[in-house]
C-alpha cells in the first residue's frame, strides 16, 4: 500500500467521524431548540427541570464543537483486535452505540501515550494522525511490534515525528492543546488520581504548564460528578500568562475552570501592582495571619475605667466587668468579628437595659425589656460606647488602618515584626492595594465575617426570590420558602460558574491547579487552599525560576505548612521547547547559581548559536534593536518574537519599536512582536527571542534577578539574541 492510499485510508475514516460528528451536534441543537421553545407552566419544578436539560444540552454543544479542530489524532493497531481504534478529543459512538472515537481522557487510550517497544502492552502500532480543516496531511508510525506487521505494512510505515514536527512549528501567541503528542512520562502525570496534592518540578520547556492544564481536563472528565459544579481554579502568575493558555481547557471542550492571577483572587480587585521585594516578603510570611488576628481583636476593647452614659433624662454606668462578660460570650460562639458583634450588642444592651430599669424606678426590666432596649439604642452615648467596645469594621478598612497607623501595627505586631520591618510596612492611608494585600484582605474577611447586615440583605434577597415563586405557582402546600431561598443560593442566577465563583469569596472548588507556584508565599497559600478546602491540587513549578533565590528552598519547605508531608513529586527534565544550543548557555547560568539542581536536557539537538552584542551604553543597545529586530522578521518568517527588557527600559523600547507590529503586556500576544518584562514573560514561548539589557534584570551580584533572567534565556523555541551593555556573566558563559 502506498503513502497515497494510505492518507486515503485514513481520510475515509475521518470523513466517517466528521459525519457522525455533524449529526450529533444537529441532534442536539434541535433538542435544544425544542427545550428552549418550550412552554411550561408556572410550575417552579418544570422550569428547572427545563432549564437543566437546556444545560445539559449546552454543554453537549460545547464539547461537540471543540472537537471540530483535530476531531481524530490516533490509531492503534492491537495485536488483540481485527479492527484499529482510533483516538481523539472526545469519544464517540455510533447510531448502534458501538464506540468508533476513543476520548482521550479515557482508560482505554492510555496505551496510545504508554506503550513502548520495551513494553508494548499489546500494541503493535500507534499511529498519528496530521489533520487541518477535515483533511489528512500527513501520517507518522511508532512500530512497537515489528514482527506482527506483514511485508507490505512495513514496505508502507509513514512519519518523522510528530512531536517534532509540532515543536518546530511556528509559535501562534497561543498555547495549543498537546493531546496529539503528549509523553508517556507527561501522560502518567496527567492521569493521577483525584486526591492529595501532587507537586510537578520541570525546567523551562518541559511541558508542566501542558501537563497541569491537560490534568484539569482529564479531571473533569473523569470526576465530572465531584468537582464539575464547584470547577477547578487555575492560578498563573500574571494576566499575560493567563492571556496565553485562555484557549487550552476550552479547546478540549471543558468549561469548568476558572482563571485568576494572584492579584484577582479577592473579589472586586483587580491588581498587577506589587510592593518591593523586601515589602512583599514580610507580608507574605505567616505570621502575618497572627498580626491581623491581634489587630481585629484589638478592635474588641475593655474600656479603661466604667463610664456614665445619658439615655433619654437618665443616667446609668457602663462597667467593664459587663462589656468584659459581654465580650467573652461573644468570643466563645466561635463567630467571626462582625457576626459576633451582634450577640456581643444583644448581651450587653440586656445589661443596660436592667440599670435603665431600675434608674426608672422598675422591678427589672420585665416586659418592658423591647422598649427599653429601643431608647438605649436610641442614644448617642450609648451608640458610641458599644462602637469603642467592639468596632465593626471592614477588610479594606482594617487593613489601611493597620498599614498607615504606626500604633496600630506596633500594637498588633509585637515582637513578629522588628521596628525596621513595621516602619518598612507604614504607607500612606490613600495608597493603591497591592498584589501582596490580597492575602491580607482575604485574611482579613475570615477574621471579620459578613457583618448582620450583610447576612440579612442576602438572606432577604433570598427570601424575596423564594416568596416571588410562591406567589407566581399554586405549589406552596409542597414547597415552603426556605426550601426555595436555599435553591435560589443553588440555582436562581443565571450564570456561569466562573461568573458565580468570581464574586463569591466563600466558594469551594473541587481542584487546584497552580502554575509558577515557586513564586507564591506562605499567606497565598493559605488563601488557595481557603479555596479549596479538600487539598486536591496540582502545583507545577520550577525552583530555579523563582524570583527569590534560596538555595535552601525546596517543595517540602513551601508545602510543609499546609499539608505536611502529604504530597507527591513528579519530575520533568527533558525540554521540549528550548534547543540544546540555548539550554547548554542556560544550564551553565543555572549551574553557576544553583548548582544543587538537576539541570533540564532538550530533545531537540542543534539549532543556531545564541548571539550576543555588547554596546557601550543602554541607549546604543536599545537603538540598535530596529536592525536586530528587523533581521529576526525575516529570519522567523511569520513566527512570534519576544524583546524582553528590564522594567525602566518598556517605554524606550517601544517607543523605538514603532514602526514595527509590537504590542505591550497581554496585547503583545495578537502581535507579532510582543515587549514584555522578565516578569511578564514567565511561562511563555516565542520563536525568537531578544534581551536586552540582561546586567539590568540580574544585576552583577544581587542574587535576586537570577531567576528573572534564567526565565528569559529559555523562552525561544529557536532563536536568542542577547543585546547588553552593561557588564554581565554571560559574555563568558557563551563564549564557555
Amino acid at each position: 500500500m502506498t503513502e497515497t492510499s494510505e492518507l486515503r485510508v485514513e481520510q475515509t475514516k475521518l470523513d466517517e467521524l466528521y459525519a457522525r460528528l455533524d449529526e450529533l451536534r444537529d441532534e442536539t441543537t434541535d433538542r435544544l431548540g425544542t427545550v428552549r421553545a418550550s412552554e411550561v407552566g408556572g410550575n417552579h419544578q418544570h422550569r428547572s427541570e427545563r432549564d437543566a436539560f437546556a444545560t445539559l444540552y449546552e454543554d453537549q454543544l460545547i464539547r461537540l464543537n471543540s472537537a471540530e479542530d483535530g476531531l481524530c489524532f490516533g490509531r492503534l493497531d492491537l495485536s488483540s483486535e481485527p479492527e484499529p481504534s482510533y483516538i481523539g478529543r472526545i469519544g464517540l459512538t455510533d447510531e448502534n452505540r458501538q464506540q468508533i472515537l476513543i476520548d482521550w481522557r479515557a482508560p482505554a487510550s492510555e496505551r496510545f501515550y504508554q506503550s513502548t517497544a520495551a513494553n508494548p502492552e499489546g500494541v503493535v502500532r500507534r499511529r498519528h494522525l496530521v489533520t487541518k480543516n477535515r483533511r489528512v496531511t500527513d501520517l507518522e508510525d511508532d512500530v512497537l511490534d515489528i514482527e506482527a506487521l506483514d511485508d507490505d505494512e512495513r514496505s508502507n510505515l509513514q512519519g518523522e515525528g510528530a512531536l517534532i514536527a509540532a515543536l518546530t512549528n511556528h509559535r501562534t501567541g497561543r498555547m495549543g492543546d498537546i493531546v496529539a503528542t503528549i509523553q508517556a512520562e507527561q501522560d502518567a502525570i496527567i492521569r493521577q488520581p483525584l486526591q492529595g496534592v501532587l507537586v510537578v518540578q520541570g525546567g523551562p520547556g518541559t511541558g508542566k504548564t501542558a501537563v497541569a492544564l491537560h490534568r484539569a481536563a482529564y479531571l473533569l472528565y473523569r470526576h465530572r460528578e465531584r468537582i464539575a459544579k464547584s470547577g477547578v481554579l487555575l492560578v498563573g502568575p500574571s494576566p499575560v500568562f493567563l492571556k496565553y493558555i485562555e484557549k487550552v481547557l476550552p479547546s478540549l471542550g471543558e468549561t469548568g475552570a476558572l482563571l485568576l492571577t494572584p492579584g484577582q483572587l479577592y473579589p472586586g480587585l483587580d491588581t498587577e501592582i506589587s510592593d518591593d521585594a523586601d515589602i512583599a516578603a514580610i507580608k507574605g510570611r505567616s505570621q502575618m495571619a497572627t498580626v491581623l488576628k491581634t489587630h481585629i481583636a484589638n478592635y474588641e476593647r475593655i474600656p479603661d475605667h466604667d463610664e456614665e452614659l445619658r439615655v433619654g433624662s437618665h443616667n446609668i454606668w457602663l462597667r467593664r466587668r459587663d462589656v468584659r462578660a459581654a465580650r467573652d460570650r461573644a468570643r466563645r460562639t466561635g463567630d467571626a468579628h462582625n457576626a459576633a458583634r451582634n450577640g456581643f450588642v444583644s448581651g450587653l444592651l440586656k445589661s443596660l437595659a436592667e440599670d435603665l430599669a431600675r434608674e426608672m424606678g422598675l422591678d427589672g426590666a420585665g416586659e418592658r425589656l423591647p422598649e427599653l432596649m429601643e431608647e438605649l439604642r436610641s442614644s448617642v452615648d450609648v451608640r458610641r460606647a458599644l462602637n469603642l467596645a467592639w468596632f465593626p469594621i471592614s477588610p479594606s478598612g482594617a487593613l489601611r488602618t493597620l498599614l498607615s497607623k504606626p500604633h496600630k501595627l506596633q500594637a498588633a505586631a509585637g515582637h513578629l515584626l522588628s521596628p525596621a520591618e513595621q516602619e518598612r510596612l507604614i504607607r500612606s492611608p490613600d495608597a493603591q492595594l497591592t498584589v501582596d494585600d490580597v492575602p491580607l484582605l482575604d485574611e482579613l474577611a475570615e477574621l471579620l465575617g459578613n457583618s448582620p447586615q450583610q447576612t440579612a440583605a442576602r438572606d432577604e434577597s433570598a427570601r424575596e426570590y423564594a416568596e416571588t415563586v410562591l406567589e407566581m405557582t399554586e405549589t406552596s402546600s409542597l414547597i415552603d420558602a426556605e426550601t426555595l431561598a436555599a435553591r435560589w443560593e443553588e440555582e436562581a442566577p443565571s450564570v456561569t460558574l466562573a461568573e458565580r465563583a468570581i464574586d463569591d469569596r466563600e466558594w469551594t472548588y473541587g481542584h487546584l491547579v497552580v502554575d509558577e507556584a515557586q513564586e507564591l508565599t506562605p499567606m497565598q497559600w493559605r488563601i488557595l487552599f481557603r479555596r479549596v478546602p479538600s487539598k486536591s491540587a496540582t502545583v507545577v513549578g520550577d525552583l530555579a525560576q523563582s524570583s527569590r533565590v534560596d538555595n535552601t528552598r525546596t517543595w517540602d519547605s513551601i508545602l510543609s505548612e499546609f499539608v505536611g508531608d502529604r504530597y507527591a513529586l513528579q519530575v520533568l527534565t527533558v525540554s521540549y521547547r528550548t534547543p540544546q544550543t540555548v539550554m547548554d548557555l542556560a544550564n551553565r547560568y543555572l549551574h553557576r547559581h544553583f548548582p544543587q539542581l538537576e539541570l533540564v536536557e532538550s530533545v531537540r539537538r542543534g539549532g543556531p548559536a545564541p548571539r550576543f552584542d555588547s554596546f557601550a551604553s543602554a541607549a546604543e543597545a536599545v537603538n540598535a534593536l530596529v536592525p536586530a529586530v528587523a533581521e529576526e522578521v525575516e529570519a522567523v518568517a511569520g513566527g512570534k518574537i519576544a524583546v524582553i527588557a528590564p522594567d525602566h527600559l518598556i517605554d524606550s523600547v517601544a517607543e523605538v519599536l514603532d514602526e514595527f507590529d509590537i504590542g505591550r503586556s497581554v496585547i503583545g500576544l495578537d502581535h507579532q512582536i510582543a515587549v514584555i518584562s522578565a516578569q511578564q514573560a514567565k511561562g511563555l514561548e516565542f520563536d525568537s527571542v531578544i534581551i536586552v539589557e540582561p546586567g539590568s534584570i540580574a544585576p552583577e551580584g544581587h542574587e535576586d534577578g537570577v531567576g528573572a533572567l534564567y526565565v528569559s534565556l529559555t523562552r525561544t523555541t529557536d532563536r536568542l539574541r542577547i543585546l547588553a551593555a552593561t557588564v554581565t556573566e554571560l559574555t563568558d558563559l557563551i563564549d564557555g
